[in-house]
């Protein structure tokens, strides 16, 4: 009776695995074409741009089209700045521009066809005022792993305002946090107003080929003073990116942008600061 029994269980889990290998059709609603909106304007003087592009299906596996033939600007008071197309779907500033602080800037956008069933789309961005960084430092750890951890840690002055803080990394002038998921985002609720002391802000694993540092490398730490909204905006980016925990939670909503008419994307405004230490000997 147990050999039968046994054979019966055999022979049912055998069924639901084989039945598990059966091809499914998934049918996925494409929904309409929208258009997405990639740029900001800073406080650095240099080329700004603005990345027109159009939403694709989920199995389109070629890079998202271009948007070309619009005409771009970006309003600075009674300025308007006028962005030229340097190449399809990028739109530039030349490279005397820069934002100031206190100010908004709006994006205007007017596309030759329509997109999503508009042709006009804009964003308005507001431009903090600068935090500045006093300093950094760069302390190794070597009880950290094997191989040790290099921390920076920043030194800065937090006004008493409710501000939002984006710390990029570069290592000998080529940038290490180059993409969104490794920005980080923060906001000053637990030292608002006080003056930030050392803390850490990027790390490095000297067990990572990529990340390993040497003696006369050059770290620079980048602080960026966002919008609440486009700190929020990241924020929900990279939830989105990350996936959801519990693996069985109800699925993202839509990451929330600035851009009117259903646009994806955020048009920001922020100001730089930046300051550069060389690694010494350990």
């Amino acid at each position: 009776m147990k050999n039968l029994s046994k054979f019966f269980i055999t022979a049912f889990l055998g069924i639901i695995i084989l039945s598990c290998t059966e091809k499914i059709d998934v049918e996925l609603d494409e929904g309409s074409i929208r258009l997405v909106v990639e740029g900001s304007v800073t406080t650095d003087t240099m080329v700004h741009k603005i990345i027109l592009t159009k939403t694709t299906s989920y199995f389109y596996n070629q890079e998202s089209p271009y948007v070309t033939g619009a005409s771009v600007s970006i309003t600075e008071g009674e300025r308007d700045i006028q962005l030229i197309e340097n190449e399809p779907g990028v739109y530039c500033t030349d490279s005397t521009f820069c934002a100031l602080e206190g100010l908004t800037y709006t994006l205007n956008i007017i596309l030759a066809s329509p997109v999503g069933g508009h042709t006009e789309y804009s964003a308005s961005a507001y431009m903090e005022n600068r935090v500045r960084i006093d300093s950094a430092d760069l302390i190794f750890h070597p009880e950290w792993s094997d191989s040790g951890f290099y921390e920076v840690q920043c030194y800065l002055k937090d006004p008493p305002t409710d501000d939002f803080y984006r710390f990029l990394i570069y290592r000998n002038g080529k940038i290490l946090s180059d993409t969104l998921d490794e920005w980080f985002v923060t906001d000053d609720r637990f030292f608002n107003g006080s003056y930030i002391n050392g803390a850490g802000v990027a790390f490095f694993d000297q067990g990572s080929e990529n990340e390993k540092l040497a003696a006369g490398d050059e770290i620079t730490l980048e602080l960026n003073c966002l919008e609440q909204g486009y700190a929020g905006f990241i924020w929900e980016a990279q939830s989105e990116l990350r996936g959801s925990n519990p693996l069985f939670s109800g699925p993202p909503a839509n990451v929330k942008g600035n851009i009117n008419n259903g646009a994806i994307g955020f048009f920001a405004a922020y100001t730089t600061s930046r300051v550069t230490i060389e690694v010494g000997a350990k």
